[in-house]
């Protein structure tokens, strides 16, 4: 086994743009190899269609995107869908422009508020995650946004969602990072970033492999950090399909299985 050694999940984001019922989403997912998925919220779908599904392809929901605003007024009924799937992990994939912090302050405070949701899910055995983009990577003061953001809670109540491209975008250090928070990235997205000025059809993206950065390093210290899944994912990409198979079978070469 090598340090880089983790089972795949799909972000089922970089699929949104498939004509196809969700089943057949699913279907092709789990032809493509991957044993895991990362949900958004609940699909459209009751927990008990949600679990026959993921039965049918044999897959298992590892995590779920799930919006800020609906976290903190929904919070009993996304506990209560997700233990019903077997799901733990509860994700905040992104923050409107209105509810971005200024300055390091008001980072710290929402690294509170976050903890306090995070304490809500310990209590029933799950756990709190944040994604982030590249603007949580402005520095000031000596620390990033999201350091100020990470450091002001206790790491058993907010842990992170590296996702590596957009923390390379955003001109920040995936590597020290991965070292800093080390024990607090269960769940990593496995992104890559094209060349500067190719792929604009693709917001800049690339699959897995086909890319600028380097997997060599990432993933064995994204495994060292404590990652659990790698889980690929794209922004924009023209052929979902194509997409997750080129950057499952490229992740599987880089592995002993």
């Amino acid at each position: 086994m090598t340090t880089s050694n983790l089972p795949l999940a799909v972000q089922l984001y970089s699929l949104r743009m498939l004509p196809d019922p969700f089943d057949k989403v699913l279907a092709e997912v789990a032809a493509a190899g991957y044993r895991g998925v990362e949900t958004i919220g609940n699909h459209g779908l009751s927990a008990s269609e949600m679990q026959e599904l993921l039965d049918k392809h044999q897959l298992q929901a590892i995590s779920t995107h799930v919006g800020l605003p609906v976290l903190e007024k929904e919070m009993e009924s996304v506990i209560a869908f997700n233990q019903a799937i077997g799901n733990q992990v509860i994700t905040i994939p992104y923050l409107a422009e209105e509810l971005r912090p200024s300055d390091e302050a008001g980072w710290a405070a929402l690294g509170e508020r976050f903890g306090k949701l995070g304490k809500q899910l310990a209590d029933v055995g799950m756990r709190l995650l944040y994604h982030n983009h590249a603007f949580e990577m402005v520095e000031t003061n000596g620390k990033l946004m999201i350091e100020w953001m990470l450091d002001s809670t206790d790491p058993a109540y907010l842990q992170w969602e590296p996702d590596l491209a957009w923390v390379v975008r955003g001109e920040a250090d995936p590597v020290a990072l991965l070292q800093k928070y080390a024990g607090r990235c269960p769940r990593v997205h496995v992104k890559d970033l094209a060349p500067a000025g190719t792929n604009e059809e693709e917001k800049g993206f690339a699959d897995v492999g086909y890319g600028t950065l380097d997997w060599a390093t990432l993933l064995p210290a994204a495994r060292a950090a404590g990652a659990e899944w790698y889980i690929v994912e794209h922004d924009l990409p023209q052929d979902p399909l194509r997409t997750i198979r080129r950057s499952f079978d490229y992740l599987k070469g880089k592995m002993t299985w």
